[in-house]
């Protein structure tokens, strides 16, 4: 099975060259890395440092909201092309678990990726001035709570899929085909992976939850509620809302109108206050 990893980028590379580092030390090491560039002419550069041998694609982009949803199809596109068989997604500050791509791999080869998004735990690490290493890794492994934990080796059948993160999955070509790929009108932060999910859901497309298959989320400042990110969180909500008459991210809108810098209503409008 060829299998392509999937990651876009636009700065973040000592999180990318730790990333490739994690891919050296696969138990399964990837047919082929496809690394989008979001308008930094920079990554060519790192991967190279990092000693990998990726595919780098430079897409330009207009003005300071980052193409998100556009960068994966591309990297998807690319890697089809070069006869992938199957599709891993991850996100550039994700460290691969050793035995992540082998997870991926036993499940779609199995049969679990027929039409199924197969998504593994993710945990999120706290800084670490020394980097990180397998063995460091493995002892720090603790999965985000709010999503599934299977049995290593067990493949659990997901039913909320409002859980589905892009930080890590996979898919094969026929699944991806299925869905139809990101929703290019999200652009900026936050929407287009629940998006994606409802659209797959709506598909008959399946979600997979693959125990043992663990990509660990480097640390870096955020903020919560991300205030920084209100605009595009308001122009992806409404996008999401009129297409699902529902809203996403409402964690995040709930506390943005409890703080009085929005208003919203139930016909999809929301409008910043100030």
């Amino acid at each position: 099975m060829k299998t392509t990893v999937i990651t876009v980028v636009s700065g973040r590379h000592k999180h990318l060259t730790a990333q490739i580092h994690g891919l050296h030390r696969s138990s399964l090491p990837p047919s082929e890395h496809v690394v989008v560039s979001m308008g930094d002419d920079d990554i060519t550069d790192v991967v190279r440092a990092a000693g990998s041998n990726a595919t780098v694609v430079r897409m330009d982009t207009s003005g300071p909201l980052l193409p998100l949803a556009s960068a994966r199809n591309l990297g998807a596109r690319i890697a089809m092309s070069n006869d992938a068989d199957l599709l891993v997604f991850l996100d550039v500050d994700c460290i691969p678990g050793v035995d992540m791509l082998a997870r991926y791999a036993t499940a779609a080869d199995g049969g679990g990726g027929d039409r199924n998004l197969l998504c593994g735990p993710v945990t999120y690490l706290p800084p670490s001035p020394s980097g990180w290493s397998a063995e460091s890794l493995h002892a720090a492994t603790d999965p985000h709570p709010a999503r599934p934990n299977p049995p290593p080796d067990a493949v659990l059948v997901g039913t909320d899929y409002d859980l589905f993160w892009s930080l890590s999955f996979a898919s094969t070509p026929n699944t991806w085909a299925a869905t139809g790929g990101f929703d290019e009108n999200y652009v900026g932060y936050g929407g287009e992976d629940t998006d994606f999910a409802a659209t797959a859901r709506a598909a008959g497309v399946g979600l997979r939850w693959v125990g043992g298959a663990h990509a660990y989320h480097q640390h870096h400042p955020v903020s919560s509620p991300p205030v920084e990110r209100l605009d595009d969180i308001i122009r992806n909500s409404a996008l999401f809302h009129r297409r699902w008459n529902r809203w996403p991210m409402t964690g995040w809108l709930d506390e943005f109108e409890r703080r009085g810098l929005i208003e919203r209503d139930d016909s999809g409008e929301i409008r910043r206050i100030g």
